[in-house]
């Protein structure tokens, strides 16, 4: 199960970004020492097609911890002496080295048929467990000889069992003979008040020292005073001898049944060997599993995958934490910043820019480590949603880097680390420098680390830099895909905001920070007149210029909360419309009926009024009659022929559909039947954040990141889908 890797990423570049340190805590989850030692050994992969199934058996471990299906335990004891051993011809292993073997293989037996089971839960896990070649004949072979206690059994073979049998006939006859020698010296009176002892594993006589001659048997010893001597009574010698003679043949025994069931696990070694790597890696997986669990590690979407050939070379880390700083505030409660960073081909390289202990350092060695972290196989920090890439070489210049063992200043040693970095900077190469280009005159180490960096960018290499050269990050306004960057500072207080701002470059504050601690106004007005104008107007633009946009971006959000507003108070106003709309439409139909009823009953009234004038009933019948042909006129009516169609299209639609009601009528009464004989469905689970899901009757398995009404956003690790709450089960 060994995992042959080669590392591009050096140590020092490892030290730099504190790696070791995140294993240290790793290696605290362990329950095994060689786990622990095999933590603190990890390195980065050196091919990318490792990297994924080994994410993704971590992922699948940290599941398993909240799941209902737990992955048993893996502890064990180590048999590297007993492999020593059995390479040691003619060698014999002890008991307990047959009983850490049996825990091993059993352990491995355990695990191996546990993610059998559940391989749609552990895909990856088991796939990586059955590269292991288990057989069973080792633990049924110890099984036969050994019993639960450590013990070799009465049956492990002949001859023992037979041994054993007389050694308890010769034991019983022992206990027997001394019995009745005690009882006859209790009469005698020739006994301590102790009675009896144990010396040198035999039962003796406790005699009063005056009557030790009265007494037969062998003197075995004395009490510290002298006053009790210890004697083998003569009864139970003439078996003494024989229970030794029978002791040793059962040692003697045991160690050609140990020597036999050596030989016949020494071929096994090698196997057994990978039991033991087995259940290591298994170690390490569960403590990387639960220091993910300790950072809320996630698995990024990979824009590399495992023989995809060519990768994507692209960094969008999102609410990403340092782990280390993480832990540390989770101690002591306090509240850790995160930033969000993106590194792509058209903008590969930052330039961040600002004054000191604004978290300039912190997000470049975020970057770094959470780079390395998953590299060697470990949730990273940060969003789900966050990308990641693969990079062959990681180089760093970060920190004090003065060499007193070889004799370098500062600056010689960054030399020659930047002489390093021109040999080994390609397209494949994630470069991190803090403070580039400091440890000389300003004006000829920058214009050297202005050159550096061009070199850095023509070969097409992603990185990060800080600097507080005024050139470099003119620089990164000239070249199209270098960008610069700042921390945020509080105009007002000058205290740092830790958050990254892509897109602008930062002012140092220099001489506002100077003023803040108390220097002097008159001497940082003198420091003002010794260096030239126009980089402390440059510098003071820059200022203006970072509070301009921080006024700009408190605007924008204004606007945008009253844009938001005014359109919620928009479309309240169009419902509001709508219905006033709606009532003026109805009012106007009533209106108008109104009005028709109302010209109808005036004709009425004067043809009522006529006839109580002139009493002539004919005349007012006939203009009623004329009336009311007027009214129906105006009232639609259809042709005999249309009328007809219509009453025979009514019907044909009558009869389909009472066809339709029948054929479904039929359809239910056997959905019916069918139903009765089902089991009963199961029970609807509620669903929530953090559950792991599958559709139904689907294979795929994630987790529920968000829900939203009826809807939930499922994260599958490589992509996320909106999906029906209906349509999902939990798993």
């Amino acid at each position: 199960m060994e995992i042959k890797r080669k590392a591009r990423i050096d140590t020092k570049t490892l030290e730099d970004l504190e790696f070791p340190s995140v294993l240290r805590q790793v290696s605290e989850n362990c329950v095994t020492e060689p786990g622990r030692e095999k933590v603190l050994s990890i390195i980065p992969f050196h091919d990318f097609d490792e990297i994924e199934p080994e994410l993704q058996r971590v992922k699948e471990f940290t599941a398993s911890f909240e799941g209902d299906n737990q992955i048993p335990n893996h502890g064990f004891d180590p048999i590297f002496r007993e492999l020593r051993l059995l390479d040691i011809e003619n060698s014999t292993l002890e008991i307990s080295g047959f009983r850490k073997i049996l825990s091993i293989s059993e352990t491995t037996r355990i695990l191996l048929k546990f993610f059998k089971k559940f391989e749609e839960f552990y895909i990856h896990l088991n796939s990586f467990s059955e590269e292991v070649s288990y057989t069973p004949i080792i633990s049924e072979e110890i099984n036969k000889r050994v019993d639960k206690y450590g013990e070799i059994k009465d049956d492990a073979s002949t001859e023992l069992g037979t041994i054993r049998r007389r050694l308890n006939v010769v034991k019983g006859k022992i206990n027997s003979s001394f019995t009745k020698a005690l009882s006859q010296y209790i009469q005698n009176d020739y006994l301590d008040e102790i009675r009896e002892s144990v010396v040198e594993n035999r039962r003796v006589l406790a005699v009063k020292a005056m009557h030790r001659k009265k007494v037969r048997g062998a003197v075995l010893g004395s009490s510290k005073t002298g006053s009790i001597v210890y004697i083998e009574p003569q009864e139970t010698l003439e078996y003494a001898n024989e229970l030794s003679n029978l002791l040793y043949e059962e040692d003697e025994e045991i160690k050609r049944i140990l020597k036999a069931l050596t030989e016949f696990v020494r071929p096994h070694t090698e196997l057994l060997s990978s039991y033991q790597e087995y259940l290591i890696a298994m170690d390490v997986l569960y403590a990387k599993a639960k220091y993910a669990l300790k950072i809320n590690g996630v698995l990024p979407i990979l824009t590399f995958h495992a023989n995809s050939g060519q990768a994507e070379k692209r960094i969008s880390l999102q609410k990403a934490f340092h782990p280390l700083l993480l832990v540390s505030n989770n101690k002591r409660k306090e509240k850790t910043f995160p930033q969000s960073i993106e590194l792509v081909p058209d903008k590969r390289i930052i330039v961040i820019s600002g004054p000191n202990a604004g978290g300039k350092s912190i997000t470049l060695k975020t970057v770094g480590l959470l780079q390395v972290m998953l590299q060697s196989g470990l949730l990273i920090s940060a969003e789900p949603q966050s990308e990641m890439c693969f990079f062959k070489r990681i180089l760093t210049d970060i920190g004090d880097n003065q060499s007193i063992e070889n004799h370098l200043s500062t600056y010689s040693y960054r030399l020659k680390k930047m002489n390093h970095f021109l040999k080994k900077c390609d397209k494949k190469t994630l470069f991190l420098i803090d403070e580039f280009g400091t440890g000389s005159d300003p004006e000829l180490g920058g214009a050297l680390a202005e050159t550096f960096l061009e070199v850095f960018y023509e070969r097409e290499a992603f990185g990060i830099i800080t600097t507080h050269y005024t050139n470099l990050k003119l620089l990164a306004n000239e070249l199209p895909h270098v960008i610069n960057a700042n921390m945020q500072f509080d105009n007002k207080s000058l205290e740092p905001l830790y958050h990254l701002h892509l897109g602008e470059a930062g002012s140092s504050y220099t001489f506002e920070v100077a003023q803040k601690n108390g220097i002097p106004y008159s001497l940082i007005n003198r420091a003002k007149k010794k260096i030239e104008g126009g980089k402390v107007r440059f510098d003071k633009t820059i200022a203006n210029l970072q509070k301009e946009r921080s006024n700009l971006r408190k605007t924008s959000e204004s606007l945008k909360n009253e844009e938001q507003k005014a359109r919620v108070e928009g479309k309240q106003l169009e419902e509001v419309n709508a219905k006033v709309q709606d009532k003026l439409e109805s009012y106007q139909e009533l209106f108008d009926a109104n009005q028709k009823l109302i010209s109808l009953g005036k004709k009425v009234d004067a043809l009522s009024e006529k006839y109580f004038n002139n009493k002539q009933k004919k005349q007012l019948i006939d203009e009623l009659m004329k009336l009311v042909m007027i009214e129906n006129s105006k009232r639609k009516k259809l042709a005999p022929k249309v009328k007809k169609a219509v009453k025979v299209k009514e019907q044909k639609i009558i009869k389909e559909v009472e066809q339709k009601v029948e054929v479904i009528r039929e359809r239910k009464k056997v959905e019916k039947e069918i139903a009765k004989k089902l089991p009963p469905p199961k029970p609807k689970v509620t669903l929530k954040i953090g559950d792991r899901v599958r559709m139904i009757d689907g294979r795929a398995i994630g987790t529920i990141d968000t829900i939203e009404k009826n809807k939930a956003i499922v994260n599958y690790g490589m992509f996320t889908t909106n999906v029906n709450m209906e349509e999902l089960e939990k798993v």
